[in-house]
């Protein structure tokens, strides 16, 4: 899960359709949908922490070849 799986991944085609719709007229499928606010809170935030866990990890293994050469 990544911290932008609110929205909808932009395409080439979907960034033309939005130029040139200059009316708004266009249905604008750009978020993700959740069926409530507390299900929508719940998802940003395990994905927050998913990606907080990540950054920890990668930081750890990045100073596991220095501690070793201590």
């Amino acid at each position: 899960m990544s911290s932008d799986f609110l929205f909808v991944a932009p395409t080439f085609l979907r960034g033309l359709e939005t130029v040139l719709d200059l009316g708004g007229t266009a249905v604008d499928g750009s978020y993700s949908i959740s069926r409530t606010p507390t299900e929508a809170d719940l998802r940003a935030l395990a994905s927050d922490w998913i990606v907080v866990g990540r950054d920890i990890d990668e930081a750890v293994q990045a100073e596991k070849p220095e501690a070793a050469e201590r």
